[in-house]
């Protein structure tokens, strides 16, 4: 079972800043792409941001210009920086591994945006 590790939600006052880590195992060297996702409560779990091994990226409208996906040098680690951030930003974020064609998961982490 391939386990992601989050970390770096928390509250965020509207206009500032977050930084989401997420880690697959070491041992992971096949992991084709790497992304995050985000489910604001009453609604459906949509794609935020990925990146592909080759370093090819993929925004959803709503984030393009405020958020950046990058993936550590080990590239089984991915990042979210989310800057400018906004009330309906507020979501649990799931990090997300396709490893072989499989799709794995995080525990997901809350990220709330209000004053």
């Amino acid at each position: 079972q391939v386990q992601l590790v989050e970390s770096g939600g928390g509250l965020v006052q509207p206009g500032g800043s977050l930084r989401l880590s997420c880690a697959a195992p070491g041992s992971i060297f096949l992991i084709n792409a790497m992304g995050w996702h985000r489910q604001a409560p009453g609604k459906q779990r949509e794609l935020v941001a990925r990146i592909t091994g080759g370093g090819v990226t993929n925004y959803a409208d709503s984030v393009k210009g405020r958020f950046t996906i990058s993936r550590g040098n080990a590239k089984n680690t991915v990042f979210l920086q989310m800057n400018s951030l906004k009330p309906e930003d507020t979501a649990v974020y799931y990090c997300n591994a396709a490893i072989l064609g499989v799709d794995y998961w995080g525990q997901g982490t809350q990220v709330t945006v209000s004053s």
